[in-house]
């Protein structure tokens, strides 16, 4: 007799942890009835879970240019004295063209020794040094970019250096407000659609989440001659368009 009781309130102490870790709830059913446990089990993924996609398109405001002076000497001073003389031209370039002082920074300055190897004393022998200077200077009236840019290489002549130049808008709240709206109808769209196929009434959104947005248009290696001579006719410039994009994820519950 006493086994058989050792037995049962062995089970009975197996089962009360099994409910406690799978998180489950246990109310009493029905009041001077038996005890009984009524479970109900917890999922994050209830309801009609979707993704909705907005897209708007939108022409640039805004060119970046990142350029700058890079110079070769012998010593370090005349390396620097050749490419401060060359950025201070560049810079009035810069500013004769209506390039306002907080929309020009400096992004990179460096010195770099200039090496070759001897064959004869196998080691490597300093040559020169390197100076660069380099700018990222923002141009507003995106239609003067050709201009501008021409400018500053006719500044700089053969220590001109212009890398890359990339598009972008300025202020993009408006375009992602409008491409959130999309997305957001475009996901309540596929819940309806979801929810009429499967002959279930459509609740309100119990979870919303967003990713996305608009990434600026890069044009690399513009221009990196050694060299460089002014352009006999006007640099074209063609910004085209930005996509701006935005995704959101929500979930709709079911009505009973």
């Amino acid at each position: 007799m006493n086994r058989k009781w050792f037995i049962i309130l062995g089970s009975l102490a197996i089962v009360v942890p099994l409910v406690a870790f799978t998180g489950c709830v246990a109310s009493p059913v029905g009041e001077g009835s038996p005890a009984s446990v009524k479970v109900e089990l917890v999922n994050q993924q209830q309801g009609i879970w979707v993704n909705g996609q907005g897209e708007v398109k939108a022409v640039p405001d805004l060119a970046t240019v990142w350029l700058g002076v890079e110079a070769e000497d012998i010593t370090v001073a005349a390396a620097q004295e050749k490419a401060a003389a060359a950025m201070n031209e560049v810079m009035t370039a810069l500013k004769n063209s209506g390039i306002a002082d907080k929309d020009i920074r400096t992004e990179q300055f460096s010195i770099q020794r200039i090496t070759r190897w001897d064959s004869d004393k196998q080691e490597e022998i300093v040559t020169g040094y390197r100076v660069s200077n380099m700018v990222t200077a923002k141009i507003r009236k995106i239609d003067q970019a050709g201009p501008i840019i021409d400018a500053v290489v006719l500044a700089g002549g053969d220590f001109i250096r212009v890398n890359n130049i990339s598009f972008s808008i300025d202020d993009p709240k408006a375009y992602q407000e409008d491409a959130r709206a999309l997305a957001v109808a475009d996901a309540k769209a596929k819940a309806e659609d979801m929810a009429s196929l499967a002959v279930v009434e459509l609740g309100k959104a119990t979870y919303i989440s967003e990713s996305g947005g608009y990434y600026p248009v890069v044009y690399r290696d513009y221009m990196a001659a050694e060299g460089a001579v002014p352009a006999p006719a006007p640099t074209p410039i063609e910004p085209g368009e930005l996509t701006i994009s935005i995704s959101v994820q929500i979930a709709y519950e079911i009505l009973d």
